[in-house]
């Protein structure tokens, strides 16, 4: 149906109806970063601490769209007392924040996370979760014969906007305690704007009784679609989300990024105007065919090319399974049913990979399954006509050619395994592998069956066989709330990857090589220079503390009658570091040693005063650290634990981030040093190069330290960089790539 231009009044309506969606998703998707940053200091920054807040907000949503259908039952204006009745009462958790309470010292991330967050803003998201369905609902009944689908376009670009206006206007121009209040005013103008909407609905019954004739309900079989059409992109945005922050920081920036995405998707596919999504669509098969492997391989020798290939995967993968959800929408009058299937499976595809994932699989399988569910999903088009007519035969002739795909595919894998092919390695037959598959996804989009078997063997190409092979090989993997931690056996040594980053190389053969300290903590590295120099500056009993275990390396500086103290946030890190068929650095050279679980900064803080000697901060999670424990009061907390001659060892090397500036802003008060530790030809293949800063507040002490003849150099701080606290935080200047 072709809608006519509408009147003044009309069109006035209409804008007022978008400017409350608007408002509504950017309140709602500005909330989410915020909160979540609040939450670092108390949760600490592991990356699955953002998938547990996304899971919160996702069964938050689900509750209020779920609520939104629930009021479609009545009539609007009784509908508009409610919602209005609601809004009011969740007002009474304004200003925004997080709830006053201590956790436990044994919590459970994936239980308290989502607990101490619905708390603190359960009630006010859930209030503002329902605006988009609602507002469409009552935009129905008041202009009737206008489709009300075209504004869920609107409260996507809102969402959108909210989320990327925190990381680059939002966080680094206002503190958190300004923000809570900003948000607050925001949402009292949108309740306003509600009010002002409910005021346009019709006042007689029967009016209001009216949106068209009243269409079937869908299917059950429609609905399920709906369903699985939400569940993929939204599970697989969670896993772009994990891959990102683990390999990045765990901080709001990169964290938005996906589910900004996500959000851009339902806009393109829900747009009036149909070209954008339909071009995507058409060409989505390709592209899932062509990265799907890429990015399931695990390889980061160009990380900042993998996270853009990421992004776009997620991103035409969500535009293209929206866009036939959008062609398969009901009428208007069922509208809400239509948001709720599709926010059920949005929750859902949450809960895959944020809970069951972890703990159901020892690696990320939740992605190449969820890119195999979207190749089987996504609408198929043949792109040229004479791959129509190859495929338009006999039954039997259809059959033969997928025999010979099937052959052809196995061909390469064959090959792929044989010379152990890797994504970006540019050997002569990856490149080959590479335009086979380009070809393939010509001829095969539009036959799905085909299709899936060359899609399955892509992901198995570049991806899925080397994550199979650590398995087949008698390796070991686990995977905890954390991440992937990975341990392989090679002829004289032993390694530990968190991630697609190696955390530790244990020496083996002989007892004396398998106490050799390794990788960032060989003898004359920054922290093998303070270690050794303990007994010399604070006696036999020194101690010591190390905030991240790894495989227990340091262990090994440790002397008869030192107490030494590690703050581990992962148990499954402590159990591979405690199993001597792992590693053995804590059985030879510690066995003894007090293990403190959770995260450190919240654990030093229950600690005495002045009850170290030497701090080590070496609490990496792939390339990630976490942004709390680098603000004044982390460092301000390390100074309560350390006497005034105490030292403090920070590790701060970093593919992403340049983070010496950041602990010179941080550090008030301290004397600071740095070693830039680029390791000898003697060493060995085991020695990795490293950055270590040096903090004291003792003059005499930091003079001995530095004085061993090794190129320390002083903190450079920067005039234009603010210190990082709890309150106020931001990456964006010392990212390498803008430097």
């Amino acid at each position: 149906m072709i809608e006519t231009a509408a009147p003044p009044a009309s069109r006035a309506g209409r804008a007022l109806f978008v400017a409350t969606i608007l408002t509504g998703s950017f309140l709602l998707f500005l909330v989410q970063p915020m909160v979540a940053r609040m939450a670092l200091p108390r949760l600490g920054g592991a990356p699955a601490v953002w998938n547990s807040a996304m899971l919160v907000y996702q069964a938050l949503l689900l509750g209020g769209y779920a609520y939104a259908h629930a009021l479609s039952k009545l009539r609007p204006r009784q509908s508009a007392a409610v919602h209005l009745g609601v809004l009011a009462i969740a007002a009474l958790w304004l200003p925004i924040g997080l709830y006053d309470f201590e956790m436990p010292a044994d919590a459970e991330p994936a239980v308290w996370v989502p607990w101490l967050l619905g708390a603190s803003i359960g009630p006010l998201f859930f209030a503002v979760s329902a605006q988009a369905p609602l507002m469409q609902r009552w935009y129905a009944v008041a202009a009737p014969g206008r489709d009300p689908y075209a504004l869920y376009a609107a409260s996507n670009i809102g969402s959108f906007g909210g989320l990327i206006a925190y990381p680059l206007i939002v966080e680094p121009t206002m503190a958190l305690g300004r923000q809570s209040l900003v948000w607050s005013a925001g949402y009292v103008a949108l309740f306003l704007l509600v009010a002002g909407c409910a005021w346009r609905l019709p006042r007689r019954a029967e009016a209001a009784e009216i949106v068209g004739e009243a269409s079937p309900p869908a299917p059950v079989r429609r609905v399920l679609l709906w369903i699985a059409l939400a569940f993929v992109p939204s599970g697989l945005m969670l896993a772009t989300s994990t891959f990102l922050t683990t390999d990045i920081v765990a901080v709001p920036l990169l964290w938005v990024l996906p589910l900004g995405l996500y959000l851009l998707s339902f806009s393109v596919a829900f747009a009036v105007r149909r070209g954008i999504a339909d071009t995507i669509t058409r060409f989505a098969p390709v592209t899932i065919l062509l990265f799907g492997g890429v990015m399931i391989a695990g390889h980061n020798a160009m990380p900042y090319l993998n996270a853009g290939i990421a992004l776009l995967l997620l991103f035409v993968v969500a535009v293209a399974l929206h866009t036939r959800m959008y062609d398969l929408r009901p009428a208007p009058d069922r509208l809400t049913g239509f948001y709720l299937a599709m926010s059920v499976g949005g929750a859902l595809g949450g809960v895959f990979s944020g809970l069951v994932a972890p703990v159901v699989f020892d690696w990320t399988y939740e992605y190449p399954l969820l890119v195999l569910a979207a190749g089987l999903l996504v609408p198929q088009t043949y792109l040229l006509p004479m791959v129509a007519r190859l495929w338009a035969s006999d039954r039997r002739g259809m059959w033969l050619r997928i025999a010979i795909v099937a052959i052809v595919v196995a061909g390469l894998a064959a090959v792929a395994i044989r010379q152990d092919v890797q994504p970006g390695g540019g050997t002569g037959a990856e490149n080959v592998i590479y335009l086979v598959l380009c070809v393939l996804g010509i001829l095969l989009v539009g036959q799905r069956t085909a299709y899936m078997i060359a899609l399955f063997g892509a992901l198995m190409l570049f991806g899925g066989w080397r994550a199979l092979e650590v398995t087949i090989e008698g390796q070991h993997r686990t995977r905890s709330y954390f991440g992937v931690y990975t341990i392989r056996n090679y002829a004289y040594e032993r390694t530990l990857a968190h991630g697609t980053t190696l955390h530790g190389i244990q020496l083996t053969g002989t007892p004396e090589r398998e106490r050799f300290p390794t990788s960032y903590y060989v003898w004359n590295s920054g922290v093998g220079i303070a270690l050794r120099m303990a007994p010399e500056l604070y006696g036999p009993n020194a101690r010591v503390g190390a905030v991240g275990l790894g495989t227990g390396t340091l262990a090994c500086y440790a002397k008869a009658g030192q107490r030494w103290s590690f703050y581990e946030i992962d148990p499954a890190v402590v159990a591979l570091a405690r199993n001597p068929a792992k590693f053995t650095f804590l059985s030879r050279c510690l066995p003894q040693a007090r293990i403190v679980v959770g995260d450190a900064r919240m654990r030093l803080a229950q600690e005495p005063a002045a009850s170290l000697d030497v701090l080590v901060l070496d609490a990496f999670s792939s390339d990630a650290i976490p942004m709390h424990l680098m603000t004044r009061e982390a460092f301000e907390t390390y100074a309560r634990v350390l006497p005034r001659n105490g030292v403090l060892l920070v590790h701060t090397s970093n593919r992403f981030l340049n983070l010496e500036p950041v602990v010179a802003a941080s550090a008030r008060g301290w004397m600071g040093a740095m070693l830039q530790y680029q390791p000898h030809e003697n060493e060995g293949p085991h020695a990795t190069m490293s950055d270590w800063i040096v903090l004291t507040r003792d003059p005499s002490t930091f003079a001995r330290v530095i004085s061993d003849g090794s190129n320390w150099r002083p903190l450079y701080p920067r005039r234009d960089l603010t210190p990082w606290t709890d309150d106020y935080a931001t990456i964006l200047p010392v990212l390498r790539a803008f430097q």
